[in-house]
């Protein structure tokens, strides 16, 4: 069963990475549009560049297991303010639904803040009860 466990870590984690990989590969392909979005909405765009990191780093990190309590819990609260900021029209069903994806997203980070890398992880390498 702890063999199971750990590939279900690793699958959790790569679910859990992807979009932020993908989110933040695409805003570095469309950097510009993607900067004059979020000036649209209020936030300024010279924090792009901590955003993509946040994203692109973060997932990776996640995916690796590498440091993954800290950026668990980093990116759950990624989740909760990005949905506030940029889906809060909830008069919109999509932007409802978008907001939600970000909370259940932070429910998942959170898990993972909990249960950790698992021992297929680079966190795992150096655990030695895990």
């Amino acid at each position: 069963m702890e063999k199971t466990n750990a590939w279900v870590l690793v699958a959790g984690r790569l679910l859990m990475a992807v979009i932020f990989v993908a989110a933040g590969a695409g805003k570095i392909a469309n950097f510009a549009g993607t900067q004059g979005y979020m000036e649209s909405m209020g936030i300024p765009g010279v924090l792009l560049p901590l955003v993509i990191l946040t994203e692109l780093g973060g997932g990776l990190a996640v995916l690796l297991g590498y440091r993954v309590r800290l950026v668990s819990i980093l990116l759950a609260g990624f989740c909760v303010v990005s949905g506030i900021v940029f889906h809060h029209n909830f008069a919109d069903q999509t932007q409802m639904i978008m907001f939600m994806k970000n909370l259940a997203m932070a429910g998942g980070f959170l898990t993972l803040f909990v249960s950790g890398a698992g021992t297929i992880s680079l966190d795992g390498r150096f655990q030695k009860n895990q």
